[in-house]
């Protein structure tokens, strides 16, 4: 039987540089195709090409759908090939509603005016497929990320989508929506639908796959059959990064010292619904060289504590105490938190955390610039010996200083923000999420430094969605629940079952009350 899509020989240069050699995959029909890679491997490019937003004569190669040469001059192109991409930046427009979004750019009209009875009963349709129970009149600012990837899904349906195409799509999900996303996604392959994943959570990957692509390099390393044979996350990781990872983690052997930071009683209250308690009475304290885990469902407070801490960024009506050596301290103020040694590393890199459009050098010095000035002006020659130095101790990979942040791999860009706030020379690190959307291989390089700062003293709060990670860095967990600590374990007692039971106890106890 044809398949859906053959990609052969596909390659693409940028001024010289090679960043597809020679890749081929093929897509049968209703079939899921995984493609995975460390960053830089070529995977977005690949389906920048796929897509039409690389158009024909811009690569060397032949695209076949169902057997037919096909060249594609722009996104329309490929769309009316049945061929939807999902980006992991979601392309809505938050004021509109869910059915204008789902039919923007392709709305239903009738001599030019809009059939918005018609739209409205369609989208109620599409939601009702995709098990969303929501009112197609909502606008998608209410609407949580999970739902968002649903109406994006729900677009791609409108446009009788034979092959769709998602870019990390729980990268931002907890583990719930990510869950519910796989198994939509299994539906979809079951009504024919077939689906190439791209993600750096090989778990899912693994989950749902029926072949699993491995790029490297620009190049195409090997196909996998997930759907005859059992593939292990090893041996993807083997083929992607070309040699062995025996430990995901670096090996620690942690030195405690005294208390560096302890919170007590800290209640914040929702910026918009000043009623509503977003951290409720969270108290606990973190010691020296401590990596300090906070584990949660998506709505759980993590965030917003962080937030909150590191100069009110969060939340109104903050009340409790901030002790840093046993002494009281004003955090009232992003300045003033740095001031006295908290560092905050969003988890938002691209929005929050660099400005994407300047170099390394800009970047990496901008949290301490009076540090690099003199006077009031700033001095080029101490910011490059800034630069440079985080640059050697971080491994950070970058053509030159020159290079804008927004040309870095995901893993470079996240070294450029801990090289930023390093700079601050913190007391107190905050961790928010530090590998979302990285490489398996980059997060080992991430996980090093973190240890290495433990190793050097270092106290450490670290915010993730992926249990695997909290538990194989920290040393404790601290579990919250709708604002409020509901457990706190010592690594040697924690497991990702004894954290769900703490969370869905903490959940019957609110509903019982």
């Amino acid at each position: 039987m044809t398949n859906l899509l053959q990609m052969k020989g596909i390659r693409k240069s940028f001024h010289g540089v090679h960043a597809l050699s020679e890749v081929n995959v093929s897509v049968g029909h209703g079939q899921i195709h995984a493609i995975v890679g460390e960053n830089g491997a070529g995977k977005s490019t690949l389906m920048k090409v796929l897509s039409g937003i690389y158009p024909a004569g811009d690569y060397q190669g032949d695209i076949l759908i169902e057997g037919q040469r096909c060249q594609f001059s722009g996104i329309a192109d490929s769309e009316k090939q049945g061929i939807i991409i999902i980006h992991q930046e979601l392309a809505l427009v938050p004021l509109m509603t869910i059915a204008e979004n789902i039919f923007l750019g392709h709305e239903l009209s009738n001599m030019g005016f809009l059939r918005r009875t018609q739209m409205h009963s369609r989208a109620e349709q599409l939601l009702q497929q995709l098990g969303l129970h929501e009112s197609p009149q909502t606008p998608v600012s209410l609407l949580g990320i999970g739902k968002q990837q649903l109406v994006e899904i729900a677009k791609a349906l409108a446009k009788r989508v034979k092959l769709l195409i998602l870019d990390e799509p729980t990268a931002s999900l907890n583990e719930q929506d990510s869950q519910r996303l796989l198994d939509l996604l299994l539906s979809l392959k079951a009504s024919g639908v077939s689906c190439i994943l791209i993600s750096h959570k090989l778990n899912e990957v693994i989950q749902v796959a029926d072949e699993i692509t491995v790029l490297r390099d620009g190049k195409t390393v090997i196909t996998l059959d997930a759907s005859t044979q059992s593939v292990s996350e090893e041996e993807i990781i083997r083929h992607m990064v070309g040699r062995e990872l025996h430990d995901r983690y670096p090996k620690r052997t942690p030195a405690l010292g005294a208390v560096t930071l302890e919170v007590r009683d800290w209640t914040v209250y929702h910026p918009k619904q000043p009623e509503l308690k977003v951290i409720d009475g969270v108290s606990f304290e973190l010691k020296q060289g401590e990596i300090l885990g906070i584990a949660g469902l998506m709505g759980a407070g993590r965030t917003e504590l962080a937030m909150s801490l590191f100069g009110r960024q969060y939340g109104s009506h903050a009340s409790g105490q901030i002790l840093l050596d046993g002494l009281e301290i004003d955090t009232s103020t992003v300045g003033l938190a740095i001031e006295k040694g908290l560092a905050y590393v969003t988890e938002d890199r691209k929005g929050l955390g660099l400005v994407l459009s300047q170099n390394t050098v800009f970047n990496a010095t901008l949290s301490r610039l009076e540090a690099v000035s003199k006077g009031q002006v700033l001095d080029a020659a101490k910011e490059h010996q800034v630069a440079d130095r985080f640059r050697q101790q971080l491994q950070i990979r970058c053509p030159s200083l020159e290079t804008r942040v927004m040309h870095l791999s995901g893993g470079n860009q996240q070294k450029v923000v801990l090289a930023k706030w390093l700079f601050t020379e913190p007391r107190v690190l905050i961790l928010d999420e530090p590998t979302r959307g990285i490489d398996v291989g980059a997060k080992y390089e991430i996980y090093t430094i973190i240890a290495q700062l433990a190793a050097q003293g270092q106290s450490i709060l670290m915010i993730s969605s992926e249990l695997p990670e909290l538990l194989g860095m920290c040393d404790r967990i601290m579990v919250l629940d709708q604002g409020r600590k509901v457990a706190d374990f010592p690594i040697h007692e924690a497991t990702q079952e004894r954290i769900m039971t703490a969370i869905l106890a903490s959940e019957e106890n609110l509903t019982c009350h």
